[in-house]
């Protein structure tokens, strides 16, 4: 009873919230260290812009490759309308990683959302219902499955990731602004993160919540602020392709988190300030959770590190436990789990998932208050190679 309350007292507390957050994007001095980090190269990905063009991937800086797909049909165009936080990431960059896409920007930062896609060949027949962005115009369809490999199975880039351009009879160089893609070009993307590597991010589910970043070296610091909390789950169609407690997608936008079994649609989003009023629906809607910095005057988190950037990716598949190597992939996985009021113990996340007859229809009222008992979740970062920590 007590969790509905404060629900309704953050719906009618949001707009005063939000404005008590800058119309500006940037760093804050809590996340300044997150955001100037030294990196390493944990791998790169090839793919080759032509019909059975070979997508590959390095764990030695290029120096040997291994294939992992193809590609089924290259693309020659881009999306120049994107998607809303596409506009918060630079040219040249993965814009989005996830399960069921990876988008990469062309346009200019800020204002500018022109992208094209690398598309999992489950996008061959997409989903009759499809509320997400999707531009077949102007994507690479592969013969890579949902999930796998590059699309959250182990291999996905991060959000900022470099993206090189190879093309024929030229030497590799950056992917230039208002680039336009064409038959025969290869794509780099270098996939490096910082060298020092949190443990977990927990975010206390309340409005007023602190949101914390523990590291193994012992240092721990308040980040961020939740504005509004999560309560309930919702019909984002990606958790199709990804497990309860696992990351779906990350963007300069969005968190977005799995409570359904592969299959299966239910999850829920954690969104920065000013990206949620771009979404009217958040404003009445209990399946986001709404993050701002830690004081009131500081700037909002579109595109920022650790959440929106460089930090975290989708990285799991179930097969991972039929592998002899099971306990080291599980290793270098991320997991999300909850804490209960009133309990102390952590547990995975709860499993809820939207019927098929809801898709199209209003959500039965157990969704908009699944999440209602829980008190705090935390995302626990792969713990495999260190590095520095």
């Amino acid at each position: 009873m007590y969790r509905l309350l404060a629900l309704l007292i953050s719906v009618l507390l949001l707009s005063s919230s939000l404005l008590a957050t800058t119309l500006e994007r940037g760093v804050s001095p809590a996340i300044r260290h997150e955001n100037s980090p030294a990196f390493k190269e944990i791998y790169r990905i090839k793919v080759e812009n032509r019909v059975d063009g070979v997508i590959a991937v390095s764990e030695d800086s290029g120096k040997n490759w291994a294939n992992v797909g193809k590609v089924l049909y290259p693309v020659t165009r881009v999306s120049k309308t994107g998607y809303a936080a596409a506009r918060w990431i630079s040219e040249g960059r993965v814009a989005a990683a996830a399960v069921n896409a990876i988008h990469i920007k062309t346009g200019a930062a800020e204002w500018d959302k022109s992208i094209f896609t690398l598309l999992p060949k489950d996008f061959l027949q997409p989903p009759k219902v499809y509320n997400s962005f999707l531009s077949p115009d102007s994507s690479i369809y592969t013969d890579i499955p949902a999930g796998k490999s590059i699309f959250g199975g182990g291999f996905a880039p991060f959000v900022g990731n470099i993206v090189m351009l190879s093309a024929p009879a030229q030497p590799v160089i950056d992917l230039p602004r208002d680039y336009v893609p064409a038959v025969g070009d290869a794509y780099y993307i270098l996939v490096d993160r910082p060298i020092d590597y949190p443990k977990e991010i927990i975010f206390e589910n309340r409005s007023g919540g602190r949101i914390i970043i523990n590291y193994y070296s012992g240092d721990h610091r308040v980040i961020g602020e939740v504005l509004r909390p999560v309560v309930g789950i919702g019909r984002f169609p990606g958790s199709l392709y990804a497990d309860p407690g696992r990351i779906r997608a990350n963007h300069a936008g969005v968190i977005d988190i799995s409570t359904s079994p592969i299959g299966a649609i239910g999850g829920f989003q954690i969104v920065p300030a000013l990206h949620s009023s771009d979404m009217g629906y958040v404003n009445t809607s209990t399946q986001w959770m709404v993050i701002g910095p830690v004081e009131a005057e500081e700037k909002s988190l579109e595109g920022m590190a650790p959440f929106f950037k460089n930090y975290i990716h989708p990285a799991y598949v179930p097969e991972d436990l039929e592998d002899e190597a099971w306990y080291e992939k599980l290793l270098d996985r991320f997991l999300v789990q909850v804490l209960y009021d009133g309990e102390v113990e952590w547990k995975p996340m709860p499993v809820f998932e939207v019927h098929d007859f809801y898709l199209q229809r209003q959500l039965p009222d157990w969704a908009n208050k699944a999440l209602a008992n829980v008190s705090v979740f935390r995302i626990l970062f792969p713990i495999k190679d260190l590095g520095a920590n």
